[in-house]
Formats: C-alpha cells, sequence, structure tokens
C-alpha cells in the first residue's frame, strides 16, 4: 500500500484571517484522515500565519508555503507541484467541506482509481442551493464547475497542463474546458455535496475579458464531434454576437 495521502487539499491563503479557521476546521474534523492540507500562502501580513500555525498541530500532514505570488492560480499552481496526495481538492480559504463525512463518502464512491477526475456538487447561497448536478459538454459552455467540486488525479495536470495565468478570474473555467472535452481523462459525475461554496471570491467578482475573447472559440474547436449541431451553431452564434458587441462598443 502506498504512503502517499489519498487526498491533497490544496488552500491558497492570503489575509485570510477572517474565515481560515473555519476551513481549516472542517478539514481537521473530517471522520476520513487520509489526507495532507498543503497551504500556499501569499505572504499575508495579518494573522492567517498564526491560525495555521495553530492547526500545523492538529493535522498531521500539514505543508505550507508562504511567499509571494502572482495571484490564486499561481498558488493553485504551486499546490499541485508540492502536492503528493492520489487526488488533488481545491478549495478556497473561505470556502468549508460540506460535513465531516465529506471524504468518507467521496473515499466510498465508486470512482477511486476508475476515474482521472471526478465531481460532485457544491452549497452555495449564490446559487440559492446546491450546484450544479452532471455536465455535459454544452452546459460547460454556458457555466463552469466549481473547483470545490473536483477531484483531480494529479496526472490530470501532466496531461492537459496546470492553471494559465493569463486569465486572472476563470483560469479554473478554461483548465475545465481542456479535461472535460480531452479524450485523454477520464471523467465521472457523483451525487456528493462537498463543499460549501463561500460567494465573494475573486472569480465570481471580476470579469475576465481574456476568457470571454477566447472561450468560444476554445469549445468551437474542442466540441468537433462533441456537441451536437445545433449546439455548436449556438455557440458560433455566440461568438458573432460578442464580437457585434465588442465592435459596437468600441465605435459608441
Amino acid at each position: 500500500m502506498s504512503n502517499k495521502s489519498l487526498f491533497s487539499i490544496i488552500l491558497p491563503t492570503f489575509n485570510s484571517e477572517a474565515f481560515l479557521e473555519n476551513c481549516l476546521n472542517s478539514i481537521y474534523c473530517q471522520t476520513f484522515k487520509n489526507y495532507e492540507v498543503v497551504i500556499i500562502d501569499g505572504k499575508s501580513t495579518d494573522s492567517t500565519l498564526n491560525i495555521i500555525k495553530q492547526y500545523s498541530g492538529k493535522i498531521e500532514n500539514l505543508k505550507l508555503i508562504s511567499e509571494p505570488d502572482k495571484g490564486i492560480y499561481d498558488a493553485m499552481n504551486k499546490g499541485v507541484k508540492v502536492a503528493t496526495g492520489e487526488y488533488l481538492l481545491f478549495l478556497g480559504s473561505d470556502d468549508t467541506l460540506y460535513k465531516s463525512t465529506t471524504l468518507e463518502n467521496v473515499s466510498k464512491a465508486n470512482v477511486i482509481n476508475t476515474a482521472d477526475v471526478f465531481y460532485g456538487n457544491v452549497m452555495s447561497q449564490r446559487f440559492n442551493g446546491v450546484y450544479d448536478g452532471e455536465f455535459s459538454y454544452y452546459k460547460l459552455s454556458k457555466k463552469n464547475i466549481c473547483h470545490q467540486a473536483i477531484f483531480f488525479k494529479k496526472s490530470v495536470f501532466e496531461t492537459i497542463g496546470l492553471f494559465n495565468l493569463k486569465y486572472k478570474s476563470h483560469a479554473d473555467w478554461d483548465h475545465n474546458i481542456r479535461w472535460f472535452f480531452s479524450s485523454k481523462i477520464s471523467k465521472q459525475f457523483i451525487d456528493i455535496l462537498i463543499a460549501n461554496y463561500a460567494d465573494g471570491g475573486y472569480s465570481s467578482l471580476n470579469k475576465d475579458l481574456e476568457f470571454e475573447k477566447n472561450k468560444n472559440r476554445s469549445l468551437l474547436i474542442k466540441g468537433i464531434g462533441k456537441l451536437s449541431f445545433y449546439q455548436y451553431r449556438t455557440i458560433f452564434k455566440r461568438e458573432i454576437r460578442r464580437r457585434l458587441n465588442l465592435v459596437n462598443t468600441n465605435n459608441a
């Protein structure tokens, strides 16, 4: 049996003193203990590091890197490189695992070592409850899978790459499109609530114009043979409207 953990929980932090303890406590209280916590801190100046220090004595396998970074996706990429677990889960420092048996329930699902990526649901006031069931290729063109609900084999990042830092708030959506549409990545939905997703995160409050510029084109290229003719045409029309709106805005 491998000595490495089944799960690596990767947690970017920066001046997170207001909510970090709730997040760490939700991990510490898990009934399933075969996990490690990888905290990538952006050189916090508040009491974040003191809170982490308190939990380093409670959580047996906790790693901390504290240094300046280029934002949340840079921190997540650093976490991928440091993590040693079989499956990687990314949480925001203001998120919490849904309940104390979450990791136990996931470990008992029939997806371990059968899927490269598996994903469940999150609970969020932003979405008025549970978000958001099983995704299709077309559904992913309209809305994103919360990264707080996704478990990745580390090999996924070797196959399709890390989060693209040119996308400031939707690099996770770009990444999801890349693995979801890839024939090299096996995926499965599990009907389990993974996390309480906190509204007000960076991606929910900030537009990503670079991602919007490239999203439809990426979907059209990757969607050949996967999207129906109607779906393909709808995305194509969506891109035409986006470009016309951009022209109109620039000429206004």
